[in-house]
């Protein structure tokens, strides 16, 4: 698939783990990259199933979701232009039991698998920087897993919004509240509840499943320990990347 007109306006490099390659990588991977749009909702990919591509948001958002047997789910970890989706075609596994959906839409660049694990196997630089890329969102993961059991739903979504903003060129999300408890693996109530205060105190402004952060500092004052765990180890893993 080549580039589309909407997705001719967005460069590679947007991607900040593409931006941090070595000259040498980037050249070897850069005809291989595929603009692609990624609009709301797509399924990037399903549990259990094959996984052909890696993709790399540029200015959208990819949740991966952890989906119960009676089809309820919950977040486990948000990629956006900061990373890479699809780590289990380079570590060896090749499918994974979480499904991967886009949260915010925008565009982003696919690779093939097979190119990807090549460059990987080829240039030790670019394996030791996806291996960190991996072991910050391995992080992600287990604060997130933490944060879901101890923490207020007011909590989560300080850190569902921070996490969000970082991996976001600008202060605005599109998302309703319906998404967003599925996502956080609560009840729309609780959601509706919690960014009432928010909205209330002129944190944010939700107006027609648009969420615009008016005060990012008293944000973080309210947020949970886990938003900052999170973000200490990906700038201490990852220095050439740099989260908002």
């Amino acid at each position: 698939m080549g580039a589309t007109p909407s997705s001719a306006r967005i460069n590679p490099k947007d991607n900040q783990l593409l931006a941090a390659l070595s000259d040498a990588s980037f050249k070897a991977l850069s005809p291989f990259l595929e603009g692609v749009p990624l609009p709301l909702g797509m399924v990037v990919y399903e549990s259990g199933g094959a996984q052909r591509y890696v993709y790399f948001p540029t200015t959208s958002i990819v949740s991966l979701l952890y989906v119960l047997a009676n089809g309820s789910s919950a977040e486990i970890a948000v990629t956006g232009n900061e990373g890479l989706v699809g780590i289990s075609l380079f570590m060896g596994g090749e499918t994974t039991p979480s499904r991967a959906v886009v949260q915010s839409a925008g565009h982003g660049y696919r690779l093939r698998g097979d190119v990807l694990r090549k460059e990987f196997e080829a240039d030790s630089a670019f394996q030791h920087l996806l291996l960190r890329y991996t072991q910050a969102l391995i992080t992600q993961m287990t604060q997130t897993a933490v944060c879901n059991r101890h923490h207020t739903v007011d909590q989560q979504l300080c850190r569902w919004l921070l996490l969000s903003l970082d991996r976001l060129p600008g202060d605005e999300l599109v998302m309703t509240q319906e998404l967003i408890a599925n996502m956080l693996g609560v009840r729309r109530e609780g959601v509706t509840e919690a960014a009432g205060k928010l909205q209330a105190d002129g944190l944010i402004k939700y107006t027609r499943g648009r969420i615009k952060v008016l005060d990012r500092t008293q944000l973080e004052a309210r947020v949970c320990e886990c938003y900052g765990v999170v973000k200490k180890e990906y700038d201490r893993l990852l220095p050439e990347i740099r989260l908002q």
